[in-house]
């Protein structure tokens, strides 16, 4: 089935009240792409309270990787539902939580035993990572990646390096974090497809931040994800893994794999870093592992995982109807949807490939399985990134019936459930073709991308504002460094700040008193 739109205009009249109701009660800290309001979802359709249809190619930020409300998995919540509910695992036991890590430890990239803690989101998987590789090494300081996003609590935070609005005002964060380049060859002068780019970042980081920052006998550990999600859907190039491999062997470093977003078979491998042959001593995990039920997971080989009773433990994380649908979960992946995954990316990359030819605005398609992104440029000197235009195919896309996400300052996101039929995501694909062609038009790039606000004033924008300060920023999980709040001609008087002085907003100088 394909979508069907059936309102003249998005959203539609009970979707946009219940928008109006979300603004005036929920955090505006939450971003929002456009303004989808979700009445139910089936497979790769979802369907808002006005009957309009969407074909899902953002499945929950990668979340829902078997579909929207499986039945198998609605099946096994069901069942565990009905036997019970909430008994913390770190207290008590229950066999739906030892037997999902035994599964997860079937999928484990290395030899040798492992163990497995549970928790409840990618963010407290890093949490947890990070507490581990200290314990277990006695060190106390990190390496992580520009461009990577690890979460938003205080030491996620600190290893992520993704936009400047998620860390801004929240410092001072962790000391002895230390980040550096991730191999993007699209963007890396150095890169002649042989590789080099990876050697010449990772030469950077033992001759400059070992030699004149950290001393590597001070590391606990590198966070890396395997291919960048937040920050553009980056594979990076053959080797770079390997080196960052070969780094931590000689320097006694745990590497920890970040593979929330990119694990369970989105890339057409249980694990991202099955592609490059690469076993590290962490991996964090989350996203897909339960299809939507809120859990994650870290798994360690088994002698790196020795902190001791009491050390670590969480009241609500392996949940037991989580750790059901968990399993029901991994029972599809490994009956077909991994398979799926790889054999539908593949054709959704092969219709693709023509892209940066035939497309001015596209610069590179990259991926791998059902993980794929597409880098939207101005030609010319650089390949100048292009949000603006990005944000207006998100946008278009949206109106089409089609919802895609952006990631990075100018990449779109294609990671639609691993259910998705090949006739459905090449659908998808024809229709990103189509708005690619429509914003690309001449007259429409002349203008493009050449003021300081990159965001088009979208429907939900729209919607936001009462004439005031907007603050909509496509881009899940975050916001562009180079973003800037939107403020229409009617602007909000600014609020008193206690303690703060008032000046006449010019000069910056107190008002004199009136006589």
């Amino acid at each position: 089935m394909l979508p069907k739109l059936v309102t003249k205009r998005l959203p539609g009249p009970k979707a946009a009240r219940i928008i109006e109701r979300d603004k005036g009660i929920l955090s505006q800290s939450y971003t929002r792409d456009y303004p989808l309001v979700i009445d139910r979802g089936d497979g790769c359709l979802v369907t808002d309270p006005d009957g309009n249809v969407f074909l899902d190619c953002a499945a929950g930020i990668a979340v829902c990787a078997t579909g929207h409300s499986h039945p198998d998995v609605v099946r096994a919540i069901k069942e565990q539902a009905g036997h019970f509910i909430h008994m913390s695992g770190t207290d008590f036991y229950y066999e739906p939580q030892v037997e999902l890590a035994e599964r997860l430890a079937e999928h484990a990239p290395w030899k040798g035993p492992s163990k497995v803690f549970f928790c409840n989101s990618g963010t407290e998987a890093i949490e947890a990572a990070f507490k581990l590789s200290r314990y277990h090494t006695g060190r106390d300081r990190a390496i992580a990646f520009y461009g990577a996003f690890h979460g938003r609590t205080m030491g996620a935070l600190s290893l992520t390096a993704s936009k400047v609005v998620q860390k801004k005002r929240f410092g001072p964060f962790i000391p002895g974090i230390e980040h550096v380049k991730y191999c993007y060859p699209y963007r890396c002068p150095f890169y002649k497809g042989d590789g080099k780019c990876c050697e010449h970042y990772l030469d950077e980081l033992e001759e400059t931040v070992f030699e004149r920052a950290i001393d590597p006998e001070r590391v606990a550990a590198i966070f890396v994800e395997p291919i960048q999600g937040e920050g553009g859907y980056v594979v990076p190039a053959r080797g770079f893994l390997e080196r960052l491999r070969a780094i931590c062997d000689k320097y006694d470093i745990l590497l920890v794999f970040d593979e929330v977003q990119a694990g369970f078979g989105r890339t057409g491998k249980f694990f991202a870093c099955e592609h490059f042959g690469v076993e590290p001593d962490i991996i964090c995990m989350a996203k897909g592992i339960a299809s939507g039920m809120p859990l994650g997971a870290i798994m360690a080989r088994e002698h790196v995982m020795d902190w001791p009773y009491g050390a670590h433990a969480s009241t609500f994380g392996g949940n037991p109807v989580s750790c059901a649908a968990g399993l029901a979960t991994v029972d599809l992946l490994e009956s077909r949807l991994i398979k799926n995954a790889e054999r539908v990316g593949k054709a959704v990359l092969e219709a693709m490939k023509g892209w940066p030819k035939k497309h001015e605005i596209v610069g590179q398609v990259r991926g791998k399985g059902l993980m794929i992104g597409v880098e939207i440029i101005q030609r010319g000197e650089g390949d100048r990134p292009a949000p603006t235009l990005r944000n207006e195919i998100v946008e278009k896309c949206f109106e089409r019936g089609l919802l895609i996400l952006g990631c990075g300052a100018n990449n779109l996101r294609f990671c639609p459930p691993l259910v998705i039929h090949e006739k459905q995501a090449l659908w998808a694909i024809q229709t990103i073709e189509e708005v690619i062609e429509e914003v690309a038009q001449p007259s429409r790039l002349s203008d493009a991308d050449q003021s300081e606000d990159h965001r088009p004033l979208t429907a939900a924008r729209r919607l936001q504002g009462s004439g005031e300060v907007a603050s909509m920023r496509p881009g899940a999980r975050g916001h562009d460094p180079s973003e800037k709040r939107v403020v229409k001609e009617r602007r909000a008087k600014p609020r008193a700040v206690p303690g703060r002085r008032k000046t006449d907003g010019k000069t910056g100088k107190r008002p004199r008193a009136k006589p």
